[in-house]
This record gives C-alpha cells, sequence and structure tokens, in this order.
C-alpha cells in the first residue's frame, strides 16, 4: 500500500453529520473519503478497498470500533493502515486500550474538522517515514547508525548492549507513535505473551541513563508505554 497515492480515507461513524461533516472536510484537503456506518461495513470497506489511513469512532452499533481496530491489526492485509479513533472524552479506557491494539492516534469529540485534517497528514507523514526508515535514524542529538550498530549523542560514541540498541531504534522509528510495553515486548525481545512488563521499564531506564541530557527524547506515556519525542 502506497500512502504516495492512495488517497482514500475511510470514515466509520454511526453520527450521519459527523460522517458528513468529516467526508466533507477531507475531499476539500484533496482526499477520497469512503464512509461507514457501522463497524461491520467499516471492517469490509477497509478489507475491500485498503485505503491509506482509517477515522474509526469506538462506538459503533454491531461491532464496536476496538473489535474494527483488533480484526484489522490482526490481519496481514489491513495491519499497516493507520487508525486514528473518535472517542467521547469519557471513554479514556476504551482509548488505551485502542492504543495498545495498535491504532496510531485519537482525537475526542467534539473536535474540530480542521484539526482532524491535520491529525491525517500528520499520521499519513509518520507513516511514509516508517515505512522507510534508511540506515541512520537522528533526533536531536542523538544518532543511531543501524549498519554500524553505533549510538551517538553530539558525535560522542556510547557503548549500547544488542537489546538496548534495537529498543532504541524501535522507539526513534517509530517517533510520535506511542508504543505500548506489549509491543516492545514482542518486537523487541520476541515475546509473544505478555510477561513482566518491568523488563521493559528497566531498560527505558538504562537507556536513558546513556543517553544523559538527551533522555528527555523518551517520553513516558503513564499507564501505557513509550514514544520518542523530538
Amino acid at each position: 500500500m502506497s500512502t504516495n497515492t492512495n488517497k482514500r480515507i475511510l470514515v466509520a461513524d454511526d453520527e450521519a453529520d459527523v460522517l458528513d461533516l468529516v467526508a466533507m472536510n477531507l475531499k476539500t484537503a484533496g482526499f477520497q473519503p469512503i464512509k461507514a456506518i457501522d463497524g461491520r461495513s467499516a471492517l469490509r470497506e477497509a478489507r475491500d478497498g485498503l485505503p491509506a489511513l482509517i477515522v474509526l469512532d469506538l462506538m459503533l452499533p454491531g461491532m464496536s470500533g476496538l473489535d474494527v481496530c483488533k480484526a484489522l491489526k490482526g490481519d496481514a492485509l489491513t495491519a499497516r493502515i493507520p487508525i486514528i479513533m473518535l472517542t467521547a472524552k469519557a471513554e479514556e479506557v476504551d482509548r488505551i486500550v485502542g492504543l495498545e491494539l495498535g491504532a496510531d492516534d485519537y482525537i475526542t469529540k467534539p473536535f474540530s474538522p480542521r484539526e482532524l485534517v491535520l491529525r491525517v497528514k500528520s499520521v499519513l507523514r509518520r507513516a511514509r517515514e516508517s515505512d522507510k526508515p534508511g540506515d541512520v535514524l537522528q533526533i536531536g542529538d542523538i544518532v543511531v547508525d543501524r549498519v554500524r550498530c553505533a549510538v551517538t549523542v553530539k558525535g560522542k560514541g556510547i557503548d549500547f548492549t544488542a537489546t538496548e540498541f534495537k529498543l532504541l531504534a524501535l522507539l526513534m522509528e517509530r517517533r510520535g507513535r506511542v508504543q505500548s510495553r506489549d509491543t516492545l515486548l514482542n518486537e523487541v525481545w520476541g515475546y509473544e505473551n505478555s510477561i513482566d512488563t518491568r523488563t521493559v521499564d528497566t531498560h527505558v531506564r538504562r537507556v536513558r541513563e546513556k543517553l544523559g541530557r538527551a533522555a528527555d527524547t523518551i517520553e513516558t506515556v503513564r499507564g501505557f508505554g513509550y514514544r520518542v519525542v523530538a
């Protein structure tokens, strides 16, 4: 799926006025909106149309947005399609679950259509960057050279273990995107099932200690995981 040419954005919401408003603003911004009014039709449209991104309301009839998200992220055909969740302010727990399932961002209702369009563009841009991560990753003073397995801060080399290097490289590759502890355990350590997530916290602490003043680049998302910010 190429987000450079694919302009299709799937919008799933059971409120007709919200659906029409979002679709109109996306169309004005140059995208091709696809509408879905319930969870099952959203899942079908996603699998058939393979949109560049999905704007997904969590409270959908028939099949919840969380179930749709889980189904999409569990299917190799649709797993890499970015998802922005639409949630009510009171749905914090569902929002966290959605992020754990692999959603890329969220926006709470009521929202500004202009802000939503900006979020769509931002998530698509990050998706393009992560599709082509390159051999050298740099954020601020931190440089990760994946060919040489080397880390430098302000040009000074720092010794990292293989696991610490893989953890930092993964977070930098997905800059701006929150990574849950379970996701990190799976992709860095290869654990299929959730075990003691303190393993992740311990390694993040070591990475921060080695980064010194650049440690603020790794941000803790309380109750969920970590992300790298510029």
